[in-house]
């Protein structure tokens, strides 16, 4: 099958695009489209986050769930919504622990792009949503897809810092083999968790990992 992605992760991830499950998902999509469904984000960004972070070039690995559910929210990289658009709780909860942790000031940009341009790979375990429905493709096999990519990172690179927050996210860490990478747990941002995220500290211990490692640190200010 011939999926639009780019090309590293293309030849790493090649075997996935030809299984019965994928091929399932991508009718599935289709057939939703076909009878009038809106789903996020628009075709176009499904891939974005590997895209905009291509496989060589890659540092550091955030885990969101699913993508947002509302108009002009979802571009295909976790957590990261358009600029002028209303930065999310747990997004808004992320800049807070960054000002705290490396005592500088954001913006206010609520586009993740810079970062996922510096090698963040910016990823959702589920990759598209119905409008208005969350985590209505929980279902649909993109955990099947995106597992595998995890282990694609884990078996192909050395080094990655791999930030799981929250239960869900923290499930995950059994596909990474933590004698080559460093993965870095806590709560998940989101307003829900009743501020546990805050004080993880994990944008200045990325940077310190990632200074171990011998690789440039992540500027994390928007």
């Amino acid at each position: 099958m011939n999926v639009r992605i780019e090309e590293s992760w293309k030849e790493a991830l090649a075997g996935e695009f030809e299984k019965d499950y994928f091929r399932e998902l991508v009718s599935e999509l289709h057939r939703e489209k076909a009878a009038g469904t809106v789903i996020y984000p628009p075709g176009p960004l499904i891939f974005n986050a590997f895209d905009k972070t291509p496989l060589p070039s890659l540092k550091v690995v955030i885990l969101g769930q699913d993508p947002y559910h509302n108009p002009g929210e979802a571009m295909g990289l976790s957590f990261s919504v358009p600029d002028g658009v209303r930065i999310p709780p747990s997004l808004r909860n992320i800049f807070k622990e960054i000002e705290s942790d490396l005592g500088i000031r954001m913006s206010g940009s609520s586009n993740l792009e810079p970062w996922a341009r510096q090698g963040v790979l910016l990823l959702n375990s589920i990759l598209t949503v119905r409008a208005g429905a969350a985590a209505s493709h929980r279902s649909l096999g993109w955990e099947y897809f995106t597992d595998a990519v995890i282990r694609c990172i884990s078996e192909r690179c050395e080094g990655i810092v791999f930030l799981l927050w929250g239960r869900y996210a923290r499930s995950k860490a059994v596909l990474i083999d933590s004698s080559r990478h460093h993965v870095l747990e806590a709560a998940h941002p989101s307003p829900l968790a009743g501020g546990a995220f805050f004080g993880c500290r994990h944008f200045s211990r990325t940077n310190e990992l990632l200074i171990a490692e011998g690789r440039s640190p992540i500027d994390w200010k928007l």
